[in-house]
């Protein structure tokens, strides 16, 4: 099999990252199959971020799987009784989601097997992201190892690889990259807090990381910010 007829799964959150990392995919000749989840974030803007980007970007197929991680609560991504703190800080924030880029990997894996894909394309990031210890190489390396041990593919010998091309980037290079590659990066939407029009908050973790990207990238910066 060729590389120009390999399928992928790729995690699309509909942010700048994972749009990103569909375009390096696509631009490596692999026939994409998109995959979000509605996990009970705080809002469903970036969904229709990631459904924007999976169209102009190609993707064979986009699916939107239903999660409840708000049921279990212990972010302030799914628990809106924790406020989103607008400021960094020291240690992992209160914005982790317990075990999500395992869980999320997990179902990608699923859905590849079905497929008959062994390429998994995630857009973490150990430079200019949050300190989430399930972004950092480490992680990757473990899910990979897993990937190949746990599946029915992996053990008849079917090796799956788990790509995460933006991992060791800063953001500055990520937005470069992305925008080499034509991504249009006023249909993603990153903020943390964003309201159901994708109008970001200007003062989270992730607005200010994706603000100052685009800043030292040299980037004129798309994002709609409220006033």
């Amino acid at each position: 099999m060729n590389q120009t007829s390999r399928k992928a799964v790729v995690l699309l959150s509909g942010g700048l990252d994972s749009a990103t990392v569909l375009a390096m995919a696509r631009a490596q000749g692999f026939d994409c199959y998109a995959l979000s989840l509605d996990y009970g974030q705080r809002h469903h803007a970036e969904l229709a971020a990631a459904g924007r980007v999976a169209g102009a970007l190609g993707a064979s197929e986009h699916k939107v799987l239903p999660l409840s991680l708000d049921v279990i609560g212990g972010s302030a991504l799914t628990d809106r009784s924790i406020d989103v703190p607008e400021a960094g800080g020291k240690g992992i924030p209160v914005t982790y989601v317990p075990a999500r880029n395992t869980v999320f990997l997990a179902l990608a894996l699923g859905w590849a097997e079905v497929l008959g894909a062994t390429d998994l394309f995630v857009g973490v990031n150990a430079v200019d992201y949050s300190g989430y210890p399930d972004c950092r190489p480490a992680f990757i390396e473990a899910f990979e190892r897993l990937a190949n041990l746990a599946t029915k593919a992996g053990v008849e010998g079917r090796k799956f690889e788990v790509h995460a091309p933006l991992i060791e980037m800063s953001k500055a290079e990520i937005i470069q990259a992305g925008t080499e590659l034509g991504v249009d990066y006023a249909l993603t939407v990153s903020c943390y807090q964003a309201d159901e029009e994708g109008i970001a908050c200007s003062v989270c973790d992730s607005c200010r990381l994706r603000a100052e990207g685009f800043r030292a990238a040299g980037v004129t910066d798309p994002t709609r910010y409220r006033a």
